[in-house]
């Protein structure tokens, strides 16, 4: 009797743990490379910002973990707020805050200025 109630009691857990397993999706990147690409022009160690170059203007965004210049991102840099953004050259994904986007080189000074000094 002793021995029915372990083996049964072993066998119950084993199943548990077995089906509590999950297959996790692997990395879609076509996904991110759908996204607007970005080529990261300005960042300091001095500053919490960084300026990204797109297509449609320079963008002005933050990050706890700040890409270094000449990474090229991708995600949404034409819309504020806090977003994932894909780091192609690091391989990972980061959360990022857009404060400005769309500025000319110039403007694109101009707010890293106020927003770092």
């Amino acid at each position: 009797m002793k021995k029915i109630f372990t083996l049964s009691t072993f066998v119950i857990a084993i199943s548990i743990f077995l089906t509590s397993c999950v297959k996790e999706d692997p990395f879609n990147e076509g996904y991110w490379l759908s996204k607007e690409r970005a080529e990261v022009v300005f960042s300091s160690s001095s500053c919490p910002y960084y300026i990204v170059q797109t297509n449609l203007g320079y963008t002005i965004a933050a990050s706890n973990s700040k890409p270094f210049v000449g990474e090229v991102l991708y995600g949404d840099f034409s819309y504020y707020g806090v977003k994932d953004v894909y780091n192609r050259t690091e391989g990972i994904i980061i959360s990022s805050d857009v404060k400005e986007y769309g500025l000319s080189y110039n403007g694109a000074q101009d707010a890293l200025d106020y927003y770092c000094y």
